[in-house]
């Protein structure tokens, strides 16, 4: 599935524009969920709009760019279902997918650059989950949501 979809607040605009070009050209549907400027948004709006399609399944995969990541991951985790993750790493990115299924890659424009935040997309989307290995852990975490 090459279905993405992509949100930011003001603070992660600029890199949310590059990272959604950067998809395009490597063949993935890319929809934007705003911002669409640096005028000052909430986080948490955007998160919540990302994490729902996410869970109704219009979507297998989102990315939230922000500041520093964390209020989107802190945001997204809040909904039932999300796995939402920080990545400032490829290795983060891969073991993320591998081992724990995160459905929404998170990382910030003031704490990743543009080419290291391109090769953590990539990996992060092109990483398959080790269901056989991970999967009872990962429920156990379903479980943990009241």
């Amino acid at each position: 599935m090459n279905n993405i979809i992509i949100g930011s607040d003001h603070a992660g605009y600029n890199l949310k524009e590059k990272i959604k070009m950067f998809l395009t050209e490597n063949n993935y549907n890319v929809t934007d969920a705003g911002t669409y400027s640096t005028e000052s948004v909430d986080y948490p709006v955007i998160a919540k709009n990302v994490a729902e399609k996410i869970i109704s399944k219009e979507y297998e995969k989102g990315i939230l760019i922000c500041g520093t990541g964390i209020g989107m991951s802190i945001a997204a985790n809040k909904i039932k279902g999300i796995r939402a993750v920080v990545c400032s790493d490829t290795t983060s990115a891969k073991f993320s997918r591998q081992h724990n299924n995160a459905n929404i890659l998170c990382f910030g424009e003031r704490i990743v650059g543009e080419y290291l935040a391109k090769d953590i997309c990539k990996i992060w989307l092109e990483t398959e989950f080790e269901a056989e290995r991970h999967l009872r852990r990962v429920n156990l975490i379903e479980n943990l949501q009241l």
